[in-house]
């Protein structure tokens, strides 16, 4: 080989290398970007905390962060960069052990005295109300908790489901404000759950024997309103927390997942989310364009230890953001 020709052999074995090592670096800096972002939200949650926005947002599809960790695991691996391997590994690891359900999820043993249907349904200002009526039609539940039932949902409730529910409690409002709880069961009404949207509750006498139910729909933690959101959990987890000794059923739009502190926390007085129960846990209910696919659990219909849970079933319904939930459960005496 002449002189030239090996000049121009090492010059593009140089160039080769130079490429090779801006692409390593740029493995490194997206694999490092990724993690960076990944680490934040992840250690709120480590740290059992909300934080500030954009990290309560975030959280409520926690489980999805998996996609940015996997991704900057593979680039971490394909650049060689060991040590940001094993920071990828442990991110990952940590979003496994979070997805595993939170709470007790222990069997009653008292024995049955009641069985029993709850169906929860934000119908996003009312719009989609009319799917409602012939969802409730279909599905007979007993207890019905509806979220954003403006006047128009309302006076279409009175008219179309009053026979087959006869007892109600309200909170009138426009837009997201009003809610409705319909029942079957005689209610005694009681002040419910302070919000700025309406949160009704009663004590209802289910074949004998009195349950508190109350509807749950605090604020969403926008940005500028995350310790109004918070808040607002925290007076339900009150709520919760209040009377142990009679069954309760609390139910609605949480606007919160499991990956949110402030709802654990609604967790950590005794109560249990019926999807878990029934093994439909992690289920998205918003947004429902794309859920089940991609989204959050933030429709729960959380039950005392008293009760037990056979099915869950989630309904898409038009009109809508969110998707219903219908779950079928059982009363027990407690042992």
């Amino acid at each position: 080989m002449d002189t030239a020709a090996a000049e121009r052999t090492a010059t593009g074995d140089a160039r080769e290398r130079r490429g090779g090592r801006r692409t390593r670096r740029a493995g490194i800096w997206c694999a490092g970007l990724l993690f960076a972002a990944v680490s934040v939200v992840v250690g709120f949650r480590t740290a059992d905390s909300d934080g500030v926005t954009p990290v309560p947002q975030l959280l409520a599809f926690l489980p999805w962060l998996l996609v940015p960790a996997g991704l900057g695991l593979l680039l971490a691996l394909l650049a060689r960069w060991w040590a940001g391997a094993v920071w990828g590994v442990a991110l990952v690891a940590l979003l496994a052990w979070f997805a595993a359900p939170y709470g007790k999820a222990g069997a009653p043993g008292g024995r049955p005295v009641a069985e029993l249907r709850v169906l929860t349904s934000n119908v996003e200002f009312g719009q989609g109300t009319g799917p409602l009526v012939a969802a409730v039609r279909r599905e007979e539940p007993d207890l019905v908790f509806v979220q954003e039932c403006e006047y128009t949902c309302d006076a279409a409730l009175r008219r179309d489901l009053a026979d087959a529910y006869p007892h109600r409690r309200a909170v009138a409002g426009g837009g997201s404000e009003g809610s409705v709880v319909l029942s079957r069961f005689p209610l005694r009404g009681t002040d419910g759950v302070p919000g700025t949207m309406g949160m009704p509750g009663a004590v209802a006498d289910v074949r004998g024997h009195a349950v508190r139910i109350q509807l749950a729909h605090p604020m969403p933690p926008l940005p500028g309103q995350v310790d109004l959101w918070r808040g607002e959990l925290a007076a339900l987890r009150d709520f919760a927390a209040g009377d142990r000794d009679t069954p309760t059923i609390l139910a609605g739009d949480f606007n919160a997942s499991q990956d949110h502190a402030a709802f654990r926390r609604v967790l950590d007085t005794g109560l249990r989310d019926a999807a878990r129960l029934a093994g439909a846990d992690r289920t998205a209910t918003w947004p429902a364009p794309i859920a089940p696919a991609f989204g959050a659990q933030i429709d729960h219909v959380l039950v005392s230890e008293e009760f037990s849970a056979r099915r869950a079933r989630f309904l898409d319904l038009a009109h809508t953001d969110h998707r219903s939930l219908v779950v079928d459960l059982t009363l027990h005496l407690r042992s």
